[in-house]
């Protein structure tokens, strides 16, 4: 498949965006942590539930999953907290 985006599987953690899963609230230890990084390349990667079953078939038009796509889902909180970690476009 030719895409114009790809994700880099050698693309290191670089940085946290906000603050952790324990701080916010959202965690009571560290097996159980949403969490949203900086890769070394500029991409983010997100931590989060799988819930690309519970909301495949409700999708909004125009948003559909690749094969080797999922849909993730973080506490509304924890990007909030990261806000400041991401620049203006």
């Amino acid at each position: 498949m030719n895409r114009s985006w790809e994700a880099d599987p050698s693309a290191l953690f670089e940085r946290r965006l906000g603050k952790t899963a324990q701080e916010l609230g959202n965690s009571k230890d560290e097996e159980d942590c949403p969490d949203i990084w900086r890769l070394d390349n500029g991409d983010i990667a997100v931590v989060g539930r799988d819930l690309t079953a519970d909301y495949s078939g409700r999708l909004p038009a125009g948003v559909s999953l690749a094969a080797d796509e999922r849909l993730v889902v973080i506490p509304g909180n924890m990007l909030s907290a990261a806000k400041k970690d991401i620049p203006d476009a």
